[in-house]
């Protein structure tokens, strides 16, 4: 049985401001997550966080409410 996706949040470096990204990840157990969206626009966004990294995540208020926010890489893809 495959997890459901869910949706986390990335911050998007060189931006100016602060920008995060809503991207899918499936969970991994605990405050990890896989993130799993690909970033089709590279030359525009950079991510700070890439497709397949494991991240750490905590919850934190964005400008739309609570999310879950992509604050610390645990693996990346082998």
């Amino acid at each position: 049985m495959n997890p459901s996706p869910v949706t986390i949040y990335v911050y998007l470096l060189d931006e100016g401001t602060d920008v995060w990204r809503p991207v899918e990840a499936v969970h991994s157990g605990d405050d990890r997550y896989r993130i799993t969206s690909m970033n089709v626009d590279r030359s525009d966004e950079h991510w700070q966080f890439s497709t397949g990294d494991i991240v750490r995540c905590s919850r934190r208020v964005l400008s739309g409410g609570p999310a879950m926010v992509a604050h610390e890489r645990v693996q990346s893809p082998a």
